[in-house]
């Protein structure tokens, strides 16, 4: 008989064993497999590779679900809240499903950069195709966020190039749902609008990525309102208003009752808890957030007029709201019998809620007006003058990108509310022109205020004309400059991009992100900023630099010196250029790097000089770059 190979003996021993261990394996009770398979050390990939050992285990991770619903909690503990304890689910293809989609979300995130670096940084222009990519998925919304949360919430001072265009992938779909969700507020019945409700959609699409929901405010004016009872019951412990329930509406038929809650409400509201008119800040679109001004307890007439239209309603008191000019007003019927102003008391929620007559509403305008503006209005109206009031900001700003995103904010808001308004569909149209963004929905805007109003034919034509050559530049883009220290015409530059620097005048802290051999701005801006008085004038480097105050300025280099502490700058605007803070400087993206491909070079070798006292030895190559590149951005 043929002896047989020591291979064979161990490959028996090792089938034999296996055996053995899978029998015992069927003595186990599945739940305390279950318990064993759902340790914390374990992650998807040891479940996937422990299901794919035998049968035992493969039956015991899918077959009530528990360690893959174990798995789904520990990786994304957000998502819990939208699953109802008491359902079933396929918690492996849960798994999967939401792996797929962060990988996906991934990716585009990734090419976004690539894409539009050359771009103007606007975010419909910038995420028009990537939200059409992320649709494209047929993955439910709270997945995407879920994912691009997890982004922007990882390692802070790593990957910043992926978070800054995840951040503006998660403004823009937040944006489309909360326009979505406006709408069908609109298309609802007058009475079943509430203008609590409509004042927290314009704050939420005005600043989508706060955690900001109706039921949080909702909690918050309850509170008030909690408090105004108290003050109730220490007046009149037999209120109706205080018999009633959260939720519960109602009005008081007793004017004597209506007058107890005013009284009450303007005790809380602007004694106790001081909330009051913003006469110092008036023009702070803070003042029109809802959620703002429940947290800082100031705001314009109109948001506090909100607050407190809400807080009476609830305790009883049909205040309605009165479009007066320049001067938002509520208004207090006092006469059921009668519909003439003068048998209403006005509310003045600005000024701690005095009560005044028809006439003396004039006082708060100093001048005169019809009866007309003191008729109630609807919650619609209501929209129009607070999304008003923040396009009005808008238009007064600097020009910079935050007072350009709340023009197209408001701008967006007004035109879903009132779509057929011309003044501001030219508006809207000539703004996006302006910017050089999305010029196929100018022509759409164009088309619509050509068909609203003909009588508008020249200045559309104007502006079709050129957006259809911004069109067909689009379509042949030029390629952009790279700019090389080596070069002869710039061997006076200094300083290379990620530097972080002082202003020696103005004293502010910034990084650089781009740089020219002189100074390449218009005559008229170098007479404006009196560059000549500088002592080598325009024909000095400037450096492109973003500024800690989130401005972007132009800096003549002897005006700048490395920083002595080099400090992290919080400019929205850092991520466009850079992927990482490496605690001495700045790290370039890799569309950066192609436009100035020496610079990060020349950075890391002021770094080593500057901050830790190494000198390269003569004709030795500095150290390579290729720990600065992004190799983080596929980190989970």
């Amino acid at each position: 008989m043929a002896t047989p190979y020591a291979g064979d003996r161990t490959e028996g021993r090792n089938v034999v064993v296996f055996e053995s261990f899978e029998k015992q394996l069927d003595d186990l009770p599945a739940e305390l497999l279950e318990h064993i398979l759902c340790f914390p050390v374990l992650n998807h990939i040891d479940i996937s590779n422990v299901s794919c050992s035998c049968k035992r285990l493969h039956d015991v991770c899918h077959g009530r679900g528990k360690v893959w619903a174990h798995q789904y909690k520990l990786r994304w503990p957000r998502l819990q809240r939208l699953y109802r304890q008491n359902e079933s689910y396929d918690w492996l293809k849960e798994f999967k499903t939401r792996h797929m989609v962060g990988q996906q979300i991934r990716r585009t995130v990734e090419s976004i950069s690539k894409r539009f670096f050359t771009e103007v940084p606007c975010v419909g222009q910038v995420l028009g195709d990537s939200f059409a990519e992320i649709e494209s998925l047929g993955a439910p919304d709270h997945f995407c966020e879920d994912e691009l949360l997890t982004i922007l919430n990882s390692d802070q001072r790593r990957s910043l190039t992926l978070k800054y265009y995840a951040k503006k992938i998660l403004y823009f779909l937040r944006q489309q749902n909360i326009l979505r969700s406006l709408k069908m507020f609109l298309e609802r019945p007058p009475e079943q609008q509430s203008a609590l409700e409509g004042a927290v959609l314009v704050d939420l699409y005005c600043n989508p990525l706060t955690d900001v929901t109706l039921e949080i405010i909702s909690a918050q004016i309850e509170e008030i309102a909690d408090k105004v009872k108290k003050n109730l019951r220490v007046k009149n412990a037999t209120h109706p208003s205080l018999r009633t329930g959260q939720g519960d509406c109602f009005v008081l038929e007793d004017l004597e009752c209506q007058r107890q809650v005013i009284c009450a409400l303007n005790v809380v509201l602007y004694d106790q808890l001081q909330y009051k008119g913003n006469e110092r800040d008036y023009y702070n679109p803070l003042n029109s957030y809802i959620h703002q001004v429940l947290l800082r307890r100031t705001g314009i007439p109109i948001s506090l007029s909100v607050l407190y239209m809400t807080l009476a309603r609830k305790l009883g008191v049909p205040l309605e709201p009165v479009n007066f000019p320049n001067h938002f007003l509520l208004r207090w019927c006092q006469n059921q019998m009668s519909g003439d102003i003068f048998d209403y008391m006005y509310i003045d929620a600005f000024g701690n809620g005095k009560q005044l007559a028809a006439k003396e509403c004039e006082y708060l305008i100093r001048h005169q007006v019809t009866a007309d503006y003191y008729g109630a209005i609807s919650t619609s109206e209501l929209l129009l003058r607070m999304v008003g009031n923040l396009l009005n900001i808008g238009k007064r700003g600097e020009g910079n990108e935050k007072s350009y995103q709340l023009l197209r904010d408001s701008l967006d808001l007004y035109l879903t509310i009132n779509p057929d308004n011309v003044q501001y569909l030219l508006l809207q149209a000539r703004l996006y022109f302006h910017l050089g963004i999305w010029p196929e929905k100018v022509l759409d805007i164009l088309q619509h205020i050509q068909a609203l109003d003909p009588s508008q034919h020249g200045a559309v034509g104007y502006l079709v004309q050129h957006t259809l050559e911004h069109i067909q530049h689009k379509r042949h883009p030029v390629e952009p400059e790279v700019k090389r220290h080596s070069a002869p015409e710039h061997r006076d530059v200094q300083y290379s991009v990620g530097l972080v620097m002082k202003h020696k005048r103005s004293g502010y802290n910034c990084v650089v992100y781009g740089w020219d051999p002189k100074c390449t701005m218009s005559q008229e801006w170098i007479n404006t900023m009196r560059v000549h008085q500088l002592s080598k004038g325009p024909d000095q480097p400037f450096y492109n630099v973003l500024v800690q105050d989130g401005t972007c300025r132009y800096a003549a280099q002897e005006n700048l010196e490395p920083h002595s502490a080099p400090l992290e700058i919080a400019h929205p605007e850092v991520g466009r250029y850079f992927t990482e803070f490496s605690d001495t400087h700045y790290v370039a993206n890799e569309e950066l790097q192609m436009c100035y491909p020496e610079d990060m070079c020349k950075t890391h070798r002021t770094v080593e000089e500057r901050y830790h006292g190494l000198t390269p030895k003569s004709g030795q190559p500095p150290e390579p770059i290729a720990n600065f590149q992004d190799h983080d951005l596929l980190d989970p």
